[in-house]
């Protein structure tokens, strides 16, 4: 004891004039090497680490086992990191990522279930109305839009498509960017492009330029749906993921109504436009696509309040950046339950061991746009890697499977919701049709003609010095008629024609009788003045009503199946959810047979929305647990991208046997269904699984 306190005296003069003078003793073991500035360092600070800092006047709590074991790491002598091999560090960073799926969900039960995930819900909620919105906009908006842009029925085909094309591409480019750059940056891209070019496609006025609007707008919107639910799904414990995951889906339900009601009550009116000089036209249609617009704009704007996914941040390394999102959610909650005065205990949370990282370019390296050609290239290879990953052993077979799963899905999906309006339609002018009133041999002359004739065939007429004028022709056919003398003005017709006529002495005034509604007819001494410009739209169309109505009852008529699905998802499993709704729904095709009438196609179109609507929510949960967080995103958009693909072999196959035969459709359709359905049951199941 009597030398600790001399020792202890002495350490204190030890060190003077530049010189160690030692203790001449057994005790002391340091040589006579000078000394370093460090040494004089206070014991207080011994064993001081800045890795270790955590955020000041916050909880601290005991020294968590990981803590140990990286000091004792950071001890002991380690290789480093790039001479060791690759598949050393890829099975540290799977250990890593094991051990934090399990520290998370834990993390996750105790932030709890509350405000912060339904504002979260709502807010996703409105991106994904926005995708629901986009399938139908362009569907409404044709009967209009062809007219105004005098399109053909191959310009209207490839109107159709080329939102689905758009959206193909979105899904896998940034799906796959969300797990590289963030899921809340990609989101807001992705909504940003989406609402941008959807606002700018109502005021173009060519068809050219209205299309590529079109695609890229639904290619911005394709990002979303991927994106929604990787985020969502990693702000949810096991026990609410399916639940939840299958609330939100309502949101595409109702974004379906919202454009079905909207289609309604604004398309058919002609006043809600303007127009400027005769070149420029806003005609009510483009008015009901900006209107599409606002679910878009309404989420992007809320986005910009909620926080990144912690998990992502994790996965990249962002501890503390996670940690501070993760305390924000169990204050939130725990706020909002009347328990402000809860600690969130959680120090220290696990983050996988960084193998693939970003080199900052310097500033003065190259050009800028050399820079970040650099910068895009390194980002779209790492895409690239996470999409041949989702075929490596270990995920080939799930992701062959669901592939075929989601194919037939939506082959048979939206096949057959394009199919189902298609043939109302066709019913509807089968019945029209049938009522034509036929006239033959009339003689009429010196009349006045200021009324609409409509529906009507005129065979081997006379009309000698006749007046039309301030007229319509809808669906009108003269063959074999005579015209002298008479005088056109002002006249507009749809599906009107002349055959084998003969036309002598007639003036034709501002009209839209153009050259090729003459089929086969002699023209003698006859003057056309002044002929309209362009299309004209005509909006007393009844048939467009029902279109609104029946694609507003297909997508009401899925409720019950979202709530069903939400409320069993949970207790019967993905799997048997998957298979059964798809079987269920094959057995609803073969009753199509029977829909012979508008009334029974709109009934079993809607029974058949309601049935398959449960696997669709099923398909969206089980595809976001089967893959790791840092493939998740994209193995979504892959497969996502492979249903819109679906979608336009649908279209485009099952729209060709319109008015031809229903055998086809309806037996691809079930035969799809069938086997997808039976394949589905050999997916394993993942209500029991932690999120990796």
């Amino acid at each position: 004891d009597g030398y600790r306190n001399t020792n202890q005296v002495s350490d204190d003069y030890r060190y003077q004039d530049g010189n160690y003078d030692a203790p001449n003793d057994s005790y002391y073991r340091g040589g006579d090497e000078p000394a370093h500035e460090e040494d004089a360092q206070s014991d207080v600070t011994e064993g001081h680490d800045e890795d270790d800092e955590v955020y000041e006047g916050e909880y601290q709590g005991i020294p968590h086992p990981d803590d140990i074991k990286e000091k004792q790491k950071k001890r002991a002598p380690a290789m480093d990191d790039e001479y060791r091999d690759r598949a050393d560090l890829m099975a540290e960073r799977m250990e890593d990522e094991e051990q934090l799926a399990h520290q998370y969900e834990n993390i996750i039960e105790e932030c709890g279930h509350g405000r912060f995930q339904w504002t979260l819900f709502f807010v996703l909620g409105l991106a994904l109305m926005a995708d629901g919105v986009e399938v139908f906009v362009v569907g409404f908006v044709l009967p209009s839009a062809e007219k105004d842009m005098c399109l053909t029925s191959s310009n209207k085909g490839m109107l159709g498509l080329i939102v689905y094309l758009g959206m193909m591409v979105g899904a896998v480019l940034l799906g796959g960017l969300a797990d590289k750059l963030g899921r809340k940056q990609c989101l807001i891209i992705s909504l940003a492009i989406n609402a941008a070019f959807a606002f700018l496609s109502s005021f173009v006025q060519g068809y050219g330029f209205f299309l590529f609007c079109r695609l890229i707008s639904g290619l911005g919107i394709g990002g979303t749906l991927p994106i929604v639910f990787a985020y969502f799904s990693e702000f949810l414990s096991r026990e609410k993921r399916g639940e939840h995951l299958s609330w939100l889906c309502m949101f595409w339900m109702i974004g379906g109504i919202f454009a079905s009601a909207m289609a309604w009550s604004i398309i058919p009116h002609y006043g809600w436009g303007f127009s400027m000089g005769t070149k420029y036209h806003f005609h009510s249609w483009r008015v009901f696509v900006l209107v599409c617009s606002l679910p878009c704009i309404a989420s992007l704007v809320a986005l910009k309040f909620m926080p990144e996914s912690p998990r992502f941040l994790l996965e990249i390394g962002k501890h503390d950046e996670a940690w501070m999102i993760l305390k924000q959610v169990h204050d939130t909650n725990m706020r909002a339950k009347g328990e402000p005065e809860r600690v969130f205990t959680v120090s220290y949370i696990k983050t996988p061991k960084q193998v693939d990282e970003f080199i900052e370019i310097q500033s003065s390296t190259g050009t800028w746009y050399q820079r970040w050609l650099v910068r895009i290239t390194t980002t779209l290879k790492q895409v690239w890697d996470n999409v041949l990953y989702c075929l490596t052993a270990q995920y080939r077979m799930n992701t062959l499977m669901l592939a075929v799963v989601w194919f037939t899905m939506a082959l048979s999906y939206y096949g057959l919701i394009v199919w189902f309006p298609d043939m109302i339609r066709y019913l509807q002018d089968e019945a029209y049709e049938s009522r034509v009133k036929i006239f033959d041999e009339e003689e009429v002359s010196h009349f006045t003609f200021n009324f609409t004739l409509e529906n009507q065939i005129h065979r081997n007429g006379e009309y000698r010095n006749d007046k039309f004028i301030g007229m319509k022709f809808k669906e009108v056919k003269f063959e074999d008629s005579l015209f002298e003398d008479c005088y056109f003005e002002d006249v507009t017709s749809t599906e009107t024609f002349f055959e084998n006529c003969t036309i002598i002495s007639t003036v034709f005034y501002n009209t839209d009788l153009y050259e090729h509604k003459f089929i086969n007819c002699r023209l003698i001494n006859t003057t056309f003045m002044e002929e309209k410009e362009g299309c004209h739209i005509d909006f007393e169309e009844d048939n467009d009503f029902l279109i609104y109505l029946v694609s507003f009852l297909g997508s009401l008529s899925v409720l019950p199946g979202n709530i069903i699905s939400a409320l069993l998802m949970d207790k019967i499993g993905r799997i048997k959810m998957i298979g059964g709704s798809m079987l269920i729904s094959a057995v609803c095709c073969f009753f199509l047979f029977f829909g012979n009438s508008e009334s029974a196609m709109i009934g079993w179109q809607c029974l058949f929305c309601g049935a398959s609507i449960a696997a669709w929510n099923a398909l969206d949960v089980i595809t976001v647990e089967l893959y790791p967080t840092d493939k998740r995103a994209t193995a979504f958009g892959i497969l996502n991208g492979l249903c819109k693909f679906g979608a336009i072999l649908g279209n485009s196959i099952f729209s060709s046997f319109v008015g031809i035969t229903k055998v086809v459709p309806i037996l691809l359709a079930s035969s799809a269904l069938v086997g997808g359905g039976l394949l589905a049951l050999r997916l394993p199941e993942t209500r029991e699984q932690v999120l990796m």
